[in-house]
């Protein structure tokens, strides 16, 4: 479509390598809204995913940074935004035609709602499918302010980041992604902006998010746990008239370090199959036959889990 830029889509992406290309074909594929693709190259990618780059010219925009992390590429690339409404999407996942157009006509239509997500498929990395994540209602529907007890914190779960569409101009006076939160940005934002009006959940599953063995969300589950109290807590805080500063300091704490990384490595034995196990799990409650591979390489990344033997057993019982 021609005419002003109605949608940025924003994506952060390092490396990149068998991932990108289907991730860029389904943004730049959307149907009835005109977009910009704001690529943010977050360190550098490899080989094959510049190649891949290249051959898509001038239909996006890319941003080359240093390597410093998802939030400071997503602060960078939003602030490179043009369009009335800004939108995620995360490297190997894909969206349907519609997405964008169904989510700007949501935030056209109601002016109070500062931003709004779709329900998520969520699969493995040969999208293999895990489920859905609907948030709340699970019937979709505009969203109540936040409520009066700062203690219930948001109305609705925390959608996936890569399914939220949200208003540039409120996104702006919000403040922004904020680079405190290394890792769960998203769960920051949200509550900031929650708190300039009200959320929309499109009941359609218009999204499908890919999960990796070896992906942040996977890897990094325990930090992200950690991150989402600082969130709450500095929300909670700005509720009640409270300094908020003492949940950003502790936010700042949790990012990767040279202690932060021996331990990590230390902990591989028992726990660095996580997410390979996660996967299967979710395959073997299917019965999906890929079930036992990601079960394996879990075996394989952390041989003493006992869990992770008991499963593949119970697969091979079960189918």
């Amino acid at each position: 479509m021609t005419g002003p830029t109605r949608v940025s889509v924003v994506l952060g992406v390092r490396g990149g390598a068998g991932v990108l290309a289907e991730t860029l074909d389904s943004v730049l594929a959307q149907q009835g809204v005109s977009l910009e693709l704001i690529l943010v190259v977050d360190g550098g990618l490899d080989a094959s995913a510049e190649t891949e780059v290249v051959h898509y010219g001038d239909r996006l925009r890319v941003v080359h940074r240093p390597a410093e992390g998802l939030t400071r590429a997503l602060i960078a690339g939003c602030a490179e935004a043009v369009g009335e409404y800004i939108a995620r999407v995360d490297a190997g996942d894909r969206m349907e035609p519609g997405r964008l157009a169904r989510q700007a006509e949501v935030l056209d239509q109601y002016p109070a709602c500062v931003w709004t997500a779709c329900a998520t498929a969520v699969t493995g990395p040969e999208w293999e499918p895990l489920g859905v994540s609907c948030g709340r209602p699970a019937g979709g529907g505009e969203v109540e302010p936040l409520p009066a007890d700062p203690a219930l914190g948001l109305v609705c779960d925390i959608p996936h980041h890569g399914s939220v569409m949200f208003r540039r101009a409120d996104y702006l006076a919000a403040g922004g992604y904020r680079a405190d939160f290394y890792y769960g940005q998203d769960w920051d934002l949200w509550y900031r902006l929650a708190e300039r009006g009200t959320y929309y959940q499109i009941p359609e599953v218009l999204y499908s998010a890919r999960l990796f063995p070896h992906g942040i969300s996977m890897r990094k589950w325990r930090q992200q746990r950690r991150i989402a109290e600082c969130s709450k807590g500095a929300f909670v805080a700005r509720r009640l008239g409270q300094d908020e500063t003492p949940f950003l300091e502790r936010a700042r704490a949790i990012r990767p370090t040279a202690r932060a990384r021996l331990g990590e490595g230390l902990g591989r034995l028992w726990r660095g199959g996580d997410g390979a196990y996660f996967i299967g799990e979710a395959l073997r409650r299917q019965r999906h036959p890929h079930a036992r591979r990601y079960l394996l390489d879990s075996i394989r990344a952390a041989p003493f889990q006992v869990r992770a033997y008991v499963r593949l057993l119970q697969s091979m019982m079960e189918f």
